[in-house]
């Protein structure tokens, strides 16, 4: 058994010792200059995240990439805790595939964690030619020792959702996860559960139907995601596709952390859900809604009623929390997920969005709120933008969140993110009966960056966090 190896692997045996890792020091999160008129490559960020520092709050190292516009999104690792027992493993390497360029950088955070550097550049000729994939999102390691990176389309920007494995040692592209013909039809997450032969993936839209903003008569030809794909693990192959009912643009997916767990969540941006998914008696699997957050009726603004917008869900360690953003609306929410089927509200909080009182949007019809909240103001810097990408500490008390979803959207919906650069914030978590505060003395403003504004993105720690491990 892995929990009783003499040398251990990466990580963590279970997601409750996990819980116990030591506190977080910094992060690392990439940062974004496509589409700001910036003419400067994305980098890699390495943030101070330990209030004994004399550098907290600040940004402590850049590495920047060496091509203009890849669009960095998302990042993960060379090996995780579902290689715990294997020794000859380490967490040394960040993987940071590109959305829009379809590269992949291989980052060196072992050599020196305050100070990453690159490993390798996997240009997109070798993932277009092996695999005939591109507009790369999640990345996952597999137990095999290889990591798996998921795509929005092929290299022309049609939809495809397939998977791009790289040797998790040399980094070489092997080709692809899924049998030949056997993508889904649109791609965006996924999460796999061995203990159940079972990985399940969600939908964005075709790379050409979103990277130059989002247009509303799309959605109504039917252009945006609104299914789960349930893949057999050992096969390698769709077994089952569920369609969601009222679940429109399916993005961040999570099963329960315990590897037994047979379910998860899915949070439905543009519908602004979160759905349960779970394993029937039988065998096949099933999806019901259990969150539902109402849109408000607006004056202002593109639409005549504004969604909350759900971009990122995260469930904590204990399997206890359940965390999601709206980022329309500007609020951070926590669930209590004790009963699965019966998430209930324990806390909630305001951080900037588009219906802050002064703001251009009027609302006129509220089924939540009494009136429309203030403007969030941290250390004198008026938050732009709304609540986007969360990280929870390992022991579940402290709630890191950035302000920026993608360069191409942020431009549309938040164009005052773009002018005055997105920001880090942290929120302290109840962790006993639940509820949400912000901490008024932690603020990193990348709207302060030496080559300008930047839009800073996904979160991660150097030993694993509760979205990239995955326990076997």
């Amino acid at each position: 058994m892995a929990t009783k190896c003499s040398k251990c692997g990466p990580g963590y045996p279970t997601p409750l010792e996990a819980m116990k890792g030591p506190r977080e020091e910094i992060v690392y999160l990439p940062c974004i200059y496509r589409n700001t008129g910036i003419e400067a490559p994305d980098y890699l960020a390495t943030v101070d995240v330990d209030p004994r520092s004399p550098q907290y709050c600040q940004v402590i190292h850049r590495l920047p990439m060496p091509y203009l516009k890849d669009e960095l999104h998302h990042s993960g690792w060379n090996t995780c805790s579902s290689c715990f027992g294997d020794s000859t493993k380490s967490r040394t390497k960040l993987m940071l595939p590109s959305l829009i360029s379809s590269r992949i950088y291989v980052v060196d955070v072992g050599s020196e964690p305050r100070a990453p550097k690159l490993h390798k550049v996997i240009e997109p000729q070798e993932v277009h030619t092996k695999c005939n994939l591109g507009y790369l999102h999640t990345s996952h390691c597999l137990a095999s020792g290889e990591v798996m990176i998921s795509s929005l389309g092929d290299p022309k920007g049609n939809g495809k959702g397939g998977f791009v494995l790289l040797d998790g040692e040399t980094f070489e592209v092997k080709g692809t996860w899924e049998r030949p013909g056997g993508a889904a039809p649109m791609g965006y997450d996924f999460w796999y559960q061995p203990r159940h032969n079972v990985m399940i993936s969600t939908e964005w839209a075709a790379p050409n139907v979103l990277k130059d903003g989002f247009n509303p008569a799309d959605v109504e030809a039917g252009l945006y995601g609104s299914h789960l794909h349930v893949w057999d693990w050992q096969r390698h192959e769709i077994i089952q596709t569920l369609p969601l009912k009222d679940g429109l643009i399916p993005l961040e997916i999570r099963f329960l952390h315990n590897p037994a767990a047979d379910q998860g969540f899915v949070g439905c941006a543009l519908s602004s859900n979160i759905q349960r998914f779970f394993k029937n008696e039988g065998g096949t699997w099933s999806v019901e809604k259990v969150i539902q957050v109402p849109p408000k009726k607006v004056k202002g603004w593109m639409l005549p009623e504004m969604p909350g917008l759900i971009t990122d869900i995260l469930l904590s360690l204990d399997d206890r929390f359940l965390y999601f953003s709206n980022w329309l609306h500007g609020d951070l929410r926590q669930y209590d997920i004790s009963d699965p089927q019966k998430p209930r509200l324990t806390g909630q909080i305001f951080l900037g969005g588009s219906i802050v009182k002064g703001g251009p949007v009027q609302v006129l019809q509220d089924q939540e709120l009494q009136c429309q909240p203030e403007p969030l103001v941290v250390k004198g810097k008026r938050v732009a933008g709304g609540p986007q990408m969360i990280q929870l500490s390992l022991d579940g008390k402290r709630l890191y969140v950035t302000t920026s979803l993608y360069s191409g959207w942020d431009k549309q919906f938040y164009p005052d993110l773009i002018r005055e650069g997105s920001v880090m914030l942290q929120i302290d978590v109840d962790t006993d009966k639940g509820g949400l505060k912000l901490n008024p003395n932690f603020l990193v403003d990348f709207g302060k960056e030496p080559l300008g504004p930047a839009l800073a993105h996904e979160l991660r720690y150097p030993g694993g966090d509760c979205s990239s491990d995955i326990w076997i």
